[in-house]
């Protein structure tokens, strides 16, 4: 090869690449270009459901374009985020996550099909629901009588959740680990539609909910919240005492959280537009106002790395509890 076929082969080399990194340049420059998939991996109706709607809404506001809710619901939330860890990382298909798929999924599994970390970009922790446990309205007595009773008659003091290995479950489990081993029976349900309405009929003692999903029937006394798993006591349940008040577990505190993912590739620039416009979404006025009517706490501070490391500490948080229940499954 002579030395002008060598040079026309370097100039050619150079301005493909040239062209391509410009391309990738300006693609990420203008993203998003067009609607953005936001999968919800539960069935619509739900809390979940609920407040990822208003945050599509509200991001699509930010970022220009359409952000459209899909419900991939299946298997605790796992179809969904597996289908967002299969797609392509080019920023129009996030992935609206739980505790569940984050943290319980890999927890749970032998074989889990995905590593919450390692396969997801973390976008951010967008909001949370604080956990109440609730009885029904022929239970008597308070939530420190009540787990009196428990040390007093192992198993004859009954909880139900929305479902085996949900996260409700685990904060009732949780709570049974962190007093030593208590024996309350767990009675599972197909979500909170089941859960609840055989609270109020008294086919249960006691559930562990969100505070959202229980509020109003306990206005209407159809239900009581006994305890509720905040830091500190709710101004919409002043009379109502927190956890740590009661058994004297300074850090029992418990909130349904919810996070926004993208697939593992996702390049920095999309990352960081995408933080930036949750955060600008979660901190909106009306947004606010909106989600506090669900008892839902946006949170706009636990964004990228910071989100991945919140994940990480509810891994080894709740991995004890888990195991101590006996909830890994063969």
């Amino acid at each position: 090869m002579n030395l002008s076929k060598i040079f026309f082969s370097i100039m050619s080399l150079f301005l493909f690449s040239t062209n391509f990194l410009s391309g990738t340049s300006q693609a990420q420059n203008t993203y998003p270009t067009k609607p953005i998939r936001l999968v919800v991996p539960f069935p619509a109706g739900g809390p979940t459901d609920q407040f990822a709607r208003l945050y599509a809404q509200s991001l699509g506001v930010q970022l220009g374009v359409s952000v459209v809710v899909d419900n991939k619901s299946g298997a605790s939330g796992a179809i969904g985020s597996l289908e967002v860890k299969n797609s392509n990382p080019d920023g129009y298909t996030l992935l609206f996550g739980t505790a569940s798929t984050h943290v319980l999924y890999s927890l749970i599994n032998p074989k889990p099909q995905y590593d919450s970390i390692k396969d997801f970009v973390e976008i951010a922790v967008v909001g949370d629901a604080p956990i109440v446990f609730a009885v029904s309205p022929t239970t008597t007595g308070t939530f420190k009588e009540l787990l009196e009773f428990a040390k007093l008659n192992p198993g004859k003091l009954q909880y139900g959740s929305a479902g085996e290995g949900t996260y409700l479950h685990i904060v009732g489990e949780r709570l049974k680990y962190e007093l030593g081993g208590l024996q309350i029976q767990h009675i599972p349900f197909r979500g909170s539609a089941q859960s609840i309405p055989a609270l109020m009929g008294s086919q249960i003692n006691m559930t562990v909910d969100t505070l959202g999903s229980v509020i109003n029937q306990h206005r209407a006394g159809k239900l009581r919240i006994v305890a509720i798993a905040t830091s500190k006591r709710s101004a919409l349940l002043p009379d109502v005492p927190t956890v740590s008040e009661v058994t004297g577990l300074k850090d029992f505190q418990a909130a349904l959280w919810n996070i926004v993912s993208a697939p593992h590739g996702l390049s920095p620039e999309i990352t960081n537009k995408l933080i930036n416009a949750s955060t600008k979404v979660l901190s909106e006025p009306a947004l606010i106002e909106k989600l506090t009517t669900l008892s839902i706490q946006p949170i706009n501070n636990i964004t990228g790395i910071k989100a991945t490391a919140f994940i990480a500490k509810e891994l080894v948080s709740l991995r004890p509890v888990v195991q101590a229940a006996n909830l890994k499954k063969e």
